[in-house]
């Protein structure tokens, strides 16, 4: 995904650019703590204090130039609105959050409105048209069977959560304003992969598989996960 993402930043902005960047819900801050090595301005809102601890604690341990280059809010990322400006940042990621958001469109709205005109909108999300292939491959018939009809799902934590369809996404990003440019599969392949399973000694061979497959179709339709990027006109 970090792949993907950095390709649609080079092709959307010059080189060298710093951008202002915002991460929703930024977990542990993986993604805001990379963009911040690469020289970006990056915020990071989650409303998590255990996982705002974590995210703190790495940056603490960064560089001063890096340190200096991130922000990190305690906050809900549907209140955007009220911790900044319409128009404030270049690109906004919301990676891992749509899936626990009972009613997300509010949420993609004040996403949108926080970008810039020609800002990136990022969004990682449970793949809906795709529900059926885990309980599938793992020989769990009835759930297999009960995933076709359905955007609800149980996930590995236990939680009832929820999933997106492509077509309905496209269709929101297109009424708030950042129409979708590119889309690109996550976990094609390595779905199935017990937590906590150690990497295997050709990762980078399995990383090039993965990556070929997320941008390739009929593979990428069937991702347990979708990356998707919208443009704010």
């Amino acid at each position: 995904m970090a792949r993907q993402l950095d390709e649609q930043i080079v092709g959307r902005f010059p080189v060298g650019r710093r951008l202002r960047v915002l991460d929703v819900g930024m977990g542990q801050g993986t993604q805001a703590l990379r963009l911040a090595r690469a020289g970006h301005q990056v915020t990071g809102l989650e409303q998590d204090p255990t996982m705002v601890g974590v995210a703190r604690e790495s940056l603490a341990g960064e560089p001063e130039g890096i340190r200096e280059r991130m922000r990190i809010i305690e906050g809900d990322g549907r209140d955007t609105g009220v911790h900044f400006l319409p128009g404030s940042f270049d690109v906004v990621l919301c990676h891992g959050v749509l899936m626990y958001v009972e009613e997300p469109d509010p949420l993609l709205a004040g996403l949108a409105r926080m970008l810039a005109p020609g800002g990136l909108l990022s969004l990682l999300v449970r793949n809906g048209d795709a529900l059926a292939i885990r309980p599938g491959l793992s020989g769990d018939w009835s759930g297999a069977l009960a995933a076709f009809d359905t955007v609800s799902y149980r996930n590995r934590l236990g939680l009832d959560v929820r999933a997106d369809r492509l077509k309905d996404l496209t269709s929101t990003l297109a009424g708030i304003g950042a129409p979708l440019h590119a889309w690109y599969g996550v976990r094609v392949f390595t779905d199935t992969a017990a937590d906590g399973a150690k990497a295997p000694a050709d990762v980078e061979t399995l990383l090039a598989v993965e990556e070929k497959a997320g941008r390739t179709d009929p593979y990428r339709g069937v991702a347990s996960l979708l990356h998707l990027c919208g443009v704010r006109g």
